[in-house]
C-alpha cells in the first residue's frame, strides 16, 4: 500500500489518545503499513492536516481520535476535494463515543481497527453539511443535535475522565433537569412542524453519545438525513425514555416524531443549543440548517 497519514488527537478520550499511541504505531507498524502520524496541538489543527495530507497525495488519511476528531478530518477531506468525493477516510476509534466509526462497521478496539486500514474495503457514504448564521457551513458525519443533546455535550465538556457510555450516561440524566423546550419551527422537505421541542437530531448515522440510538434505522449510505422530533414532556417522561433511547425503542412513542429529509431547516425565537458530531456547534443560534452530500465520501472500513 501507498502511506498513510495518520492524524492523532493526543486529548481524544479525556487523553486516551496520547496514551495509546506507543501501541498504535506498533499495531500499525505490524500490518506492514508505511506510514506517517503526526499529533493535533489545537482545535482545527485536525482538518488543517487532512487537508493538506490529502493535497500531498496521501490516497488513506486517518483519524486516531473520537467523532470530534473525525468530523475535523472528514472536513479537510471535503475541503481538499473542490466539491468532488473526499477520501479516503480511516478511522481508529478512541475517543468518547465513536459513533461515527460504529455506524460503518468499524471495529471498537485498537487491533482491530488497526486491521481494517490494512485489509478493510472502501464504502461510499453521505455526509451532512449544517450552516448557522454567523458561522462558516461545516460538514458532519453522525449527527447533529438541536436542544436536549446540544445541553449535554455543553454539561460533559465538564467531566474531565470519564468516556463513553460511562461518561454520556449521567449526563444525560442530569440534563433532563436542566433543558429548556425551545419553540421551534422544522421544516424538512415539503413538511413543517411547530412545536415546543426538548429535541430535535438529524442523523446521518443511527447512535450518538456512545450508546443512544437516536435515530436508529439511519443509515449512512441512503442519501437521506433521519429525523427524531421529541416534544415538550415532563421530566419524569423523560426519564422513562432513556432506556428506550438507548435501545431505539422510542420509535413510535406518543411524544416521538421520526421522519427522513434531504434538507431540515430549524429556526426559533429562542435560543438553540446543538453540537455537531459530538462538538457545542452553538448555544444561541436562531436558525440551523442541515442537508446531505450523497455519496460525498470514501471510507475504508
Amino acid at each position: 500500500m501507498d502511506p498513510i497519514k495518520i492524524i492523532l488527537n493526543p486529548v481524544a478520550g479525556r487523553g486516551y489518545g496520547a496514551k495509546i499511541e506507543p501501541e498504535l504505531r506498533r499495531l500499525i507498524g505490524a500490518e506492514g503499513l508505511d506510514f506517517d502520524l503526526v499529533r493535533t496541538e489545537r482545535p482545527w489543527h485536525a482538518a488543517e492536516l487532512a487537508e493538506r495530507a490529502a493535497n500531498d497525495g496521501f490516497a488513506l488519511v486517518v483519524a486516531a481520535g473520537g467523532d470530534g476528531t473525525t468530523n475535523e478530518v472528514v472536513n479537510g477531506l471535503l475541503a481538499a476535494s473542490k466539491e468532488g468525493m473526499a477520501g479516503t477516510l480511516g478511522i481508529v476509534p478512541v475517543g468518547s463515543g465513536s459513533d461515527f466509526a460504529n455506524a460503518v462497521g468499524i471495529p471498537p478496539d485498537l487491533p482491530g481497527a488497526c486491521q481494517r486500514l490494512a485489509h478493510g474495503q472502501a464504502r461510499i457514504v453521505d455526509v451532512g453539511r449544517v450552516s448557522v448564521p454567523g458561522q462558516p457551513s461545516r460538514h458532519f458525519d453522525n449527527t447533529v443535535n438541536v436542544g436536549f443533546g446540544g445541553v449535554v455535550t455543553v454539561e460533559a465538556l465538564k467531566v474531565k475522565r470519564l468516556r463513553g457510555l460511562a461518561l454520556y450516561l449521567p449526563v444525560v440524566l442530569k440534563t433532563i433537569f436542566l433543558s429548556q423546550n425551545p419553540r421551534v419551527t422544522i421544516t424538512y422537505d415539503d413538511q413543517e412542524l411547530a412545536l415546543s421541542a426538548a429535541m430535535i437530531c438529524v442523523g446521518n448515522g443511527p447512535r450518538e453519545g456512545g450508546g443512544f440510538f437516536s435515530t436508529p434505522y439511519a443509515q449512512p449510505d441512503d442519501g437521506l438525513l433521519d429525523l427524531c422530533i421529541v416534544r415538550e414532556m415532563s421530566r419524569t417522561n423523560m426519564l422513562g425514555l432513556v432506556p428506550h433511547f438507548m435501545k431505539g425503542t422510542h420509535v413510535g412513542h406518543r411524544s416521538v416524531t421520526m421522519a427522513r429529509a434531504r434538507h431540515v431547516t430549524i429556526s426559533s425565537p429562542d435560543d438553540l443549543v446543538a453540537h455537531v458530531d459530538g462538538e457545542v456547534l452553538c448555544t444561541d443560534a436562531h436558525r440551523i440548517e442541515c442537508e446531505i452530500l450523497p455519496g460525498a465520501l470514501r471510507v475504508q472500513c
